[in-house]
């Protein structure tokens, strides 16, 4: 019998807590204790009742280091990091101090010399930081990546089409997330993901231009390797697509190449499950992983907008 690995869950009362929750789970692995400065976190008991609770970070940190001494061998094995943007470095920084191994949500860091930072301290305690690269995972990115490996272009690079909208209403931008140096603004937040994916089927960016960079709103255009990508992200309700609205719809995701749709419509039920296995598995995606979209991102944002030409995003040109 396979014995469970004990998690510990940083943010349980964020959104994307109870996917986690669910891979614990699913996994057949138990979460021992869990935070969140909040306490509506009921969502637990649906999972893990008996597990330990606290809303002061500096208890939970005492019951970390009690479990690592504890004569029982009670140590914690994983830290599953659900906290914002700006925490997830400090928070993988804690899991590789208590001798666990850290599972954070993306984006794994907001600036890049983090990533250097957090390998020195792998090689201290001995420990990995896995990165949650899901979309890696989905069956429509996998596709892609097949064709784009298999294909020959004959020196054309395929052309990429990244449209991503989903309202947020006030809220947002009172929040942590509406806050770029905190959450590394839309590129980091909702773009991430994205680029991840891209750049790892096709290669790091050769050029960036960027045509629009407000707090709602961002656009831009890469060359990379061996694709051109024309993107744009929004949190705003006025840039949804008129059908969608009429719909009730409050997102709109489409990635094209050359013309054809890459369907991520579906196929997110199990994906952070997918992610915990492979890391289970010793197969996890780590920091040198992460760092071409961090890397990607962190050029966007310091870049200076520039006026669109006729290779922009359609929604630049009118």
């Amino acid at each position: 019998m396979v014995e469970k690995k004990r998690f510990a869950l940083v943010g349980a009362g964020g959104y994307i807590a109870p996917k986690h929750l669910k891979a614990i789970k699913d996994t057949g692995n138990e979460l021992s204790v869990a935070v969140d400065r909040h306490d509506s976190v009921g969502i637990i008991d649906s999972y893990f009742p008996n597990a330990s609770f606290f809303t002061e970070f500096e208890r939970f940190d005492r019951f970390l280091e009690k479990k690592r001494h504890s004569n029982s061998n009670e140590g914690i094995d994983y830290i599953s990091i659900c906290s914002p943007n700006y925490l997830h470095d400090a928070h993988c920084r804690l899991a590789l101090r208590v001798g666990a191994d850290a599972i954070c949500e993306k984006p794994l860091v907001v600036n890049p010399w983090n990533i250097d930072q957090l390998q020195e301290l792998e090689q201290l305690h001995g420990r990995k930081v896995n990165a949650v690269l899901q979309l890696r995972l989905h069956e429509a990115v996998i596709n892609l990546k097949a064709k784009a490996e298999s294909s020959d272009n004959r020196g054309k690079k395929p052309e990429i089409l990244l449209t991503y909208i989903t309202r947020r209403g006030r809220w947002y931008h009172h929040s942590w997330k509406g806050d770029e140096s905190r959450s590394g603004g839309l590129p980091l937040n909702i773009g991430v993901h994205f680029f991840d994916f891209l750049t790892w089927i096709f290669g790091q960016a050769e050029k960036t231009e960027i045509h629009l960079a407000e707090p709602s709103r961002y656009s831009g255009i890469l060359e990379l390797e061996k694709a051109n990508v024309k993107w744009f992200l929004s949190v705003d309700a006025s840039d949804l697509p008129t059908e969608v609205v009429a719909s009730g719809g409050y997102a709109h995701r489409s990635i094209t190449c050359d013309g054809e749709e890459v369907d991520l419509s579906k196929g997110f039920t199990d994906l952070h499950t997918r992610v915990y296995e492979e890391i289970l598995a010793g197969q996890g995606y780590g920091l040198e992983d992460a760092r071409g979209a961090i890397d990607l991102v962190y050029k966007i944002r310091q870049q200076e907008v520039s006026l669109p030409g006729p290779t922009a995003h359609p929604k630049m040109l009118g």
